[in-house]
C-alpha cells in the first residue's frame, strides 16, 4: 500500500462510530492483509507471468503474516504463474468447492448436474462414468470400475478385434462340454457352483475385464466364512473356464496368481467299539427305520453311499458293487465284498432292497441324531480298519474298498496287477473279521 493508501485507510478507521468498530477493522485488516500479498506476488512474478493467473483457495480466511508465507511457498512452487493446489489440500477441501477426489494416486473431477453427482475419467486406457444421487455412491461406483476396468492398450490386437464374450454365456458353453465328458454326479455339482455362486457374479462381465484381484477378494471372501473347500471347488473351476478362454480369445488368464491359504481338511475317523455297538442296537431296534439296513450294509461292508444303488447279493455270499469313483468313459470297475461273520450275525435285520432305494440325505440325517460327531462315510473307515485290525491281507483288503494305493500295501502297483486272488482264498480271509463289540 502507498503512503496516501495508509493515511486514507487510518482515517477511516477513526471516523469509525463505536457500535462496529471492531467488526469493520477486522474486516478492513484482511483487506489490506490480501491487498499486501498481491503486491508481493507482483514483485516476485516476471512481467510475462504477471498475465497469468494466480489460483488461490477462496475458502480460507487467514492473517497477514500467514498469507504471505503461503503465497511466497506457492510462488516458489508455481509453473507458468499458476499455483497448483496438492492432493492433501484437495482432500481437505469442502466438497462444495473442490469438485475433485482422489483415488489410487488419480486426481479425478467431477460435477453436480441435474441432481446427480457426474464423475468420468477417460485416462490410462481405461474409460469410466458413473453418477448418483449421493457424492459417496458415486465415489463407490467409480472406485468399483476403476478396480474391474482393465487398460484397452494392455490388450492384443488380436482381442481388440475379436468380440469377447460375457462370462455367463461362456461359462454355459464350458458346462456344455462337461456334461459330455465328466459323470453325472461331477458335473451336477459343476453346475451348482456355477449357477448359485459364479454366474450371479461374474455372469454380466466380460471375460477380459475380470482381474486378478476381483477373483482373489471373491474367493477370500469364502474362506473368512470358513468355506475353505468351496473356495478350492470355485477356484478349480474358474481356472478350466479362463485356461479355455484364454486359448479362445487370446486373453491372459487371471487365475495365473492367484491363491488361497493352506487348509487341511478334517479327516474322519473309525467308530470305536462301544459306539459301533449302539449302531448295531440301533438299527436292531428300528428295523422300520428308512435308514437302519443301509447303516449296517455300510458299517460291515465298507461301500460307499452312493454305490449301494448298484448293490446286488450273489449266492449269499458276496455283495457285488459298481466302483463309484471311476472315471466317465472308463470300464465300470465290479467288486464283490463277501459276508463275513460280522455280518451275519445282523443278516436277518438287513433288507438289501430297502436299503437300495434308501436316499443319502436320509441317512446322513439318522447319523446326525444318533451320532453328531460321525460321518456316513466314515462307516467305510470303521469298516477298513476292522478288517486290518483282524489281520486280513491288506491287499485283499484294498481289493475288497476299492482303494488304487494304501499306505499299508508295500508290493507295487505292477505286482498288485498281476495277483489274483482267488475266492476261496478271499471268503478265507473274510472269516478273520469276527470280533466282540
Amino acid at each position: 500500500m502507498s503512503a496516501i493508501d495508509k493515511t486514507s485507510f487510518f482515517q477511516i478507521i477513526e471516523c469509525l462510530n463505536e457500535t462496529n468498530k471492531e467488526d469493520l477493522i477486522q474486516t478492513l485488516l484482511n483487506v489490506a492483509a490480501q491487498a499486501m500479498a498481491f503486491d508481493l506476488l507482483k514483485n516476485n512474478l516476471s512481467d510475462s507471468n504477471m498475465q497469468k493467473t494466480v489460483a488461490l483457495s477462496s475458502d480460507s480466511v487467514l492473517t497477514n503474516k500467514t498469507v504471505i508465507s503461503e503465497n511466497d511457498k506457492k510462488v516458489r512452487n508455481a509453473k507458468k504463474g499458476v499455483v497448483k493446489f496438492t492432493k492433501q489440500e484437495l482432500n481437505v477441501m469442502p466438497i462444495s468447492f473442490k469438485k475433485y477426489f482422489i483415488v489410487n494416486n488419480q486426481i479425478v473431477k467431477y460435477r453436480f448436474y441435474r441432481g446427480m453427482f457426474q464423475a468420468r475419467y477417460h485416462r490410462n486406457g481405461k474409460n469410466i462414468e458413473v453418477a448418483s444421487q449421493s457424492y459417496e455412491l458415486m465415489k463407490k461406483k467409480f472406485i468399483e470400475k476403476l478396480l474391474d476396468e482393465t487398460p484397452s492398450y494392455d490388450l492384443p490386437e488380436s482381442v481388440k478385434n475379436k468380440k469377447v464374450r460375457k462370462f455367463g454365456e461362456y461359462g454355459e458353453e464350458w458346462l456344455a462340454i462337461k456334461e459330455k465328458t465328466t459323470k453325472p454326479s461331477t458335473f451336477k455339482e459343476y453346475s451348482r457352483l456355477f449357477r448359485n455362486d459364479l454366474k450371479p457374479k461374474f455372469g454380466n462381465t466380460y471375460l477380459d475385464r475380470i482381474t486378478r484381484s476381483t477373483i482373489q477378494e471373491y474367493l477370500f471372501s469364502f474362506v473368512e466364512q470358513g468355506k475353505h473347500r468351496t473356495a478350492e471347488k470355485l477356484k478349480l473351476q474358474l481356472t478350466c473356464i479362463f485356461d479355455m478362454a484364454a486359448d479362445d480369445f487370446n486373453i491372459p488368464s487371471p487365475m495365473k496368481n492367484i491363491v488361497l491359504p493352506y487348509h487341511e481338511a478334517q479327516k474322519g475317523s473309525a467308530f470305536k467299539k462301544d459306539e459301533e455297538r449302539r449302531l448295531v442296537e440301533y438299527c436292531k431296534n428300528n428295523p422300520n427305520v428308512e435308514s437302519s439296513s443301509a447303516l449296517l450294509i455300510l458299517l460291515y461292508f465298507g461301500i460307499r453311499q452312493s454305490e449301494l444303488k448298484t448293490m446286488k447279493v450273489i449266492n449269499d455270499k458276496w455283495l457285488e458293487v459298481d466302483t463309484s469313483k471311476e472315471r466317465m468313459g472308463r470300464d465300470i470297475v465290479i467288486r464283490k465284498i463277501p459276508f463275513t461273520p460280522m455280518v451275519k450275525e445282523v443278516l436277518q435285520y438287513i433288507d438289501f432292497e430297502k436299503a437300495r432305494n434308501t436316499k443319502q440325505r436320509t441317512i446322513a440325517s439318522t447319523m446326525r441324531r444318533q451320532f453328531p460327531n460321525h460321518h456316513p462315510h466314515e462307516l467305510r473307515y470303521t469298516f477298513i480298519t476292522r478288517c486290518k485290525e483282524c489281520g486280513v491281507n491288506p491287499e485283499v483288503v484294498m481289493l475288497w474298498d476299492g482303494h488304487e494305493a494304501d499306505k499299508d500295501v508295500k508290493a507295487s502297483r505292477v505286482d498288485r496287477g498281476y495277483t489274483d486272488f482267488s475266492e476261496e482264498y478271499q471268503l478265507k480271509e473274510a472269516e478273520k473279521v469276527k470280533y466282540d463289540i
